[in-house]
């Protein structure tokens, strides 16, 4: 599988690069025909600070952030976008005037919870979601409607990778879109042309990595 693989690089930093697979691969959402890997922009220092410099721009003048809420395993980018956000001299209406890095936790029902030790993160603070990727928003709307049960304000949503524009009426801000991969679509399981064809499952990924089948 990984013989397939092609890089797309961003042309404003060739450090940030999504590595691309294409294939017949399944997620807990949809079906869809190119896996990303994102494995070395999460989890090199090199890479995942090109990719939150990058991500800042869209914030760093305009948008007010107490919290960044790390979606799939994405903290070390989160921490390096905080970095960003607080050297630009962005506002932080929060008693400790710098911005809290964190992840919800998911209850045996799927559910993003906070604990009660945790969520002073999230209660009366500007919230930034952040994710590696975004396919169809199912994840990112439950991060939404926690962030707003726990009593946080929803500023913004960045994702290295995004198929979709917006997501609970907030815009989604990426580094590569669908454009930028000729042909990527996501598919309901009951419509995916690629079943139908019996063609045969790669792998079933999420925002962690993949298992082949």
């Amino acid at each position: 599988m990984e013989t397939r693989m092609f890089k797309i690089y961003s042309p404003a930093d060739k450090k940030v690069a999504l590595k691309v697979i294409p294939g017949h691969f399944v997620t807990s959402h949809s079906h869809i025909n190119y896996y990303v890997d994102l494995t070395t922009l999460q989890a090199r220092q090199n890479e995942a600070e090109a990719a939150a410099r990058l991500l800042a721009r869209k914030y760093e003048n305009n948008t007010v952030v107490d919290t960044i809420i790390c979606l799939n395993g994405c903290q070390v980018i989160g921490a390096y976008l905080a970095q960003e956000l607080t050297h630009s001299g962005i506002m932080s209406l929060n008693q400790h005037k710098t911005i809290y890095v964190t992840a919800p936790e998911q209850d045996i029902n799927g559910q993003m919870i906070f604990r009660d030790n945790s969520k002073m993160m999230v209660e009366n603070k500007n919230i930034l979601i952040l994710s590696t990727s975004i396919t169809t928003g199912v994840t990112v709307e439950k991060a939404i409607r926690s962030v707003e049960y726990y009593g946080g304000k929803v500023k913004g949503i960045a994702s290295i990778f995004s198929f979709i524009e917006q997501a609970h009426g907030v815009e989604v801000t990426s580094i590569f879109e669908a454009k930028d991969m000729s042909g990527y679509t996501s598919y309901d399981e009951k419509d995916c042309p690629m079943c139908k064809a019996k063609q045969k499952i790669d792998a079933i990924v999420n925002g962690f990595g993949y298992s082949k089948m």
